[in-house]
């Protein structure tokens, strides 16, 4: 059985209430964190590119990526879980760990099933909550992973707006 179900969240996947980019995270992360998601990342099967001021390269350490100079280039993680859902990491701090995913890529019941997937991977391997909140409202999650229940719930209410 899905962790949701589409026609109980389809106001959480709207782009023009949430923003096309909701912003996902994983708070009071550690390099160890990242490092856990960097192997998830490459273990997992998915399509990823790291690249480092736009340059493609291989996946470096978590430490490596983190001790850069605050003025050093931006730094990505694109994942692709499938071939038509793009989540971004950008690694910046070792104390969250941030993804974007796009909204308008995440439609019907496959997306909430995609996404609940990939949210759920990340929560499990790191054992901790991950949230999603509407972009730039970091204060109020709408959905996430939770540990205790081994599965992604509600936050807040799905008739939002």
């Amino acid at each position: 059985m899905p962790d949701l179900l589409w026609d109980d969240v389809r106001n959480l996947f709207d782009p023009d209430l949430m923003g096309a980019l909701p912003d996902v995270s994983v708070a009071g992360a550690s390099d160890g964190d990242w490092q856990a998601v960097f192997d998830l990342v490459r273990s997992s099967g998915w399509a990823w590119e790291y690249s480092a001021g736009g340059v493609v390269g291989p996946l470096p350490s978590a430490a490596e990526v983190l001790s850069r100079p605050a003025d050093a280039e931006t730094v990505d993680l694109r994942v692709r879980p499938v071939p038509e859902v793009l989540v971004v990491f950008r690694p910046m701090s070792a104390e969250d760990v941030d993804f974007d995913v796009d909204l308008r890529e995440l439609r019907g019941q496959e997306g909430v099933d995609v996404l609940c997937a990939f949210i759920a991977a990340v929560g499990r391997r790191l054992g901790k909550p991950v949230v999603m909140t509407a972009e730039g409202d970091r204060a109020n999650p709408v959905l996430g992973f939770d540990p205790a229940v081994g599965r992604v719930v509600l936050m807040a209410d799905p008739r939002l707006g």
